[in-house]
């Protein structure tokens, strides 16, 4: 199972491919430096896989790649970040 994590900022979501198919994304508002995230979706073929666990952990790399920071609002985000303290450094209030 290939994956990979891409921005669309068209559409204000981070989307996860697996094996080409659009499997999830995670939705976001920009806002400043900030990236709000609302929500998080996983088609039903591709849950229970680890394949919403990767879309996120990729997009907060990614966010951390370029400086950004993020405000959890999606509870799927929130509960990732709580399990994985390594990511709360790039935890913000939304302006």
């Amino acid at each position: 199972m290939s994956t990979l994590v891409e921005d669309n900022p068209a559409e204000h979501r981070f989307e996860i491919l697996v094996d080409d198919a659009l499997a999830g994304f995670t939705a976001y508002v920009p806002r400043g430096e900030a990236l709000v995230f609302t929500h998080t979706e996983v088609e039903p073929r591709f849950q229970n896989m680890g394949v919403g666990a990767a879309l996120v952990r990729t997009t907060l790399d990614q966010v951390r790649e370029r400086g950004g920071r993020v405000v959890p609002r999606c509870p799927f985000m929130a509960a990732f970040i709580d399990r994985h303290p390594e990511y709360a450094d790039l935890v913000t209030e939304a302006t």
